[in-house]
């Protein structure tokens, strides 16, 4: 499902604004490179409509690699799939926690927290569709979101001392969010 090779996501801004997502974009004054793990393009949109340059990049792209381009952060995408399967993957973020900022969702989120020493588990009806709610456990906001995944993060296999979980679904308690208390 990924890129075989690495590009540059809407220099112009043409492939956003023909998709009226902007008449006018921001300039780009970060850039991230995006692993295309399945990635939407919407996601992509949304990222360069913030003022974001964004790299796309095969899901085999190694840490060397991805560090070679000096990005402002790393950006793991969505995708299918078993997260415990997809071994290089996780390896290549563990080369890269501590050394580049790292966010993910979905599969990607998922891949974070492995990388970060946890493990994953299959869902009895997995989340799909909208209207999921998320607790901020630092703010106590709700967020309504859209989800379609079927694996979560065991919190009980996270090193609290090293990873903090910041947002849970308030359907099933399951981790929505995690963050490095280091890196």
């Amino acid at each position: 499902v990924s890129v075989k090779e690495s590009f540059e996501w809407d220099p112009k801004g043409d492939l956003t604004a023909t998709w009226g997502i902007a008449r006018d974009l921001p300039p780009a004054d970060l850039t991230v490179v995006a692993f295309d793990y399945g990635i939407k393009w919407n996601i992509l949109r949304g990222l360069r409509k913030q003022g974001i340059a964004v790299r796309v990049v095969p899901a085999r792209a190694t840490a060397q690699e991805i560090l070679a381009l000096k990005p402002d952060g790393v950006f793991l995408s969505n995708g299918p799939a078993d997260p415990a399967a997809v071994t290089y993957a996780i390896e290549t973020i563990r080369e890269l926690v501590g050394r580049t900022p790292i966010m993910g969702i979905c599969l990607g989120h998922q891949l974070v927290g492995l990388a970060l020493g946890g493990r994953t588990y299959r869902l009895k009806f997995g989340h799909h569709g909208c209207n999921h709610p998320v607790m901020n456990l630092e703010t106590q906001a709700v967020e309504i979101t859209a989800q379609n995944h079927n694996f979560a993060v065991d919190p009980e296999t996270l090193d609290a001392a090293a990873v903090e979980v910041t947002h849970i679904n308030l359907n099933d308690q399951t981790v929505e969010g995690l963050r490095h208390r280091k890196h």
